[in-house]
């Protein structure tokens, strides 16, 4: 079991804690970096895992429907996501989208959408799927193209989604499309597109480079009942906007469970290794790299857990969240590069430990928000708190 000292930060409650701690027992058994090649079975089964462990119960709100508590605590998932991270990418994704994917009917679901799909979810028996970004629509999500119109007691919906995690494992999709009440992003809706319904078609499957189940969806006549939409009609810009801000702390968790896991093969490298007649961990050069790399760390940690302490006090962390996903996630990349360069020839070599977390953490400083994103966020916040203080 790891030593997990930034728990005695005063950002935590001792719940918190005691769910760390819990969560590395059970991974370290139970979790591996690599899994089968077949990813569908393998993200199926860790679901299941999860759900068997109790853990996804943190992705979900409501006690009467799974959730550990009323609201999903931002603390909770981001110290999930940190731990899963560091045992396994696969196993941090897997609980990730639960979250993700059910979230818009945690947000805005009526109590038949939750009591159909939560209890599921929490349980690892239903697999779930945010279907937003499509091929001209990734960060603008005001530009998605993709239609639902309303046809008696029903939608039909036309149009593609891509870059879609667990598409095409998933029993369920959140899918955003434009219901035309209004131009933008005011006229949008959320429907629940289950897996199988006529119309949905996984039409490619897409690989990357730290391997997880990706899809483009395309949808042609699909006809969903009125009672799938979630929230109200011309809200989904708003649901999908406050699904995002639950999760996008807890991609720096993530970030920072890579990079962690990274130190950790870098110090058993440098104090092992021995070049020159001493340990590759002697040489000034190799502590100071380890030095930055122990820092790094610990900046983004306190930005993260910062932004998730401030989101379960109430407080809008709009800025906050950027800050913590663009620095946990830069840094990582930083911090996981100079683990790679540590381990020399071995650190490129497939199945190393290293050499997967450089594939998996490249993709973190784009989804949910690029880094470029987080970027014109926090300075549209700067700038519109200086105008307010000005007009005053």
């Amino acid at each position: 079991m790891q030593r997990l000292p930034h728990l005695d930060w005063p950002f935590f409650e001792e719940r918190h804690r005691a769910l760390a701690r819990e969560l590395d027992a059970w991974a370290e058994p139970n979790l591996a970096r690599s899994h089968e090649h077949d990813l569908a079975t393998a993200c199926r089964s860790l679901v299941a895992q999860l759900g068997a462990g109790g853990w996804l119960r943190h992705a979900v709100a409501g006690c009467e429907y799974g959730g550990s508590a009323e609201t999903i605590d931002t603390r909770a998932i981001c110290l999930v996501r940190e731990t899963l991270a560091r045992h396994s990418g696969l196993a941090d994704f897997a609980f990730a989208m639960q979250g993700l994917g059910s979230g818009a009917i945690s947000i805005a679901g009526t109590r038949q959408q939750k009591d159909e799909y939560l209890p599921r979810v929490a349980r690892g028996e239903a697999i779930a799927a945010f279907a937003l970004s499509e091929p001209e629509a990734g960060s603008d999500v005001a530009a998605l193209s993709c239609a639902a119109r309303a046809d008696g007691g029903e939608y039909v919906l036309d149009g593609e989604k891509t870059w879609i995690s667990n598409g095409g494992i998933a029993d369920f999709y959140v899918v955003f499309a434009r219901t035309g009440e209004a131009a933008g992003a005011r006229g949008i809706s959320a429907f629940v597109v289950d897996a199988g319904t006529p119309g949905l078609e996984i039409a490619e499957r897409i690989d990357v480079i730290a391997p997880h189940p990706l899809a483009r969806l395309r949808l042609t006549g699909c006809r969903v009942p009125e009672g799938k939409r979630v929230g109200a009609a011309a809200e989904g810009f708003k649901i999908a906007m406050r699904t995002l801000d639950v999760f996008r702390t807890s991609v720096a968790a993530a970030a920072l469970g890579l990079a962690r896991r990274a130190l950790d093969e870098a110090l058993a490298r440098a104090t092992s290794r021995r070049m020159f007649g001493q340990r590759l961990a002697d040489f000034q050069l190799t502590q100071a790299r380890l030095a930055q790399m122990a820092t790094t760390i610990d900046s983004a940690a306190l930005l993260t857990y910062r932004a998730a302490w401030q989101r379960d006090q109430g407080a809008s962390v709009t800025r906050e969240a950027a800050m913590a996903k663009m620095t946990a996630t830069e840094g990582a990349q930083q911090v996981i590069d100079a683990a790679v360069q540590l381990w020399g020839g071995l650190g490129v070599t497939s199945g190393v430990p290293v050499e997967s977390l450089y594939r998996e953490i490249r993709a973190l400083r784009i989804y949910e928000g690029a880094t470029e994103v987080q970027q014109l966020i926090i300075a549209r916040e700067l700038l519109r708190e200086h105008d307010a203080h000005r007009g005053h």
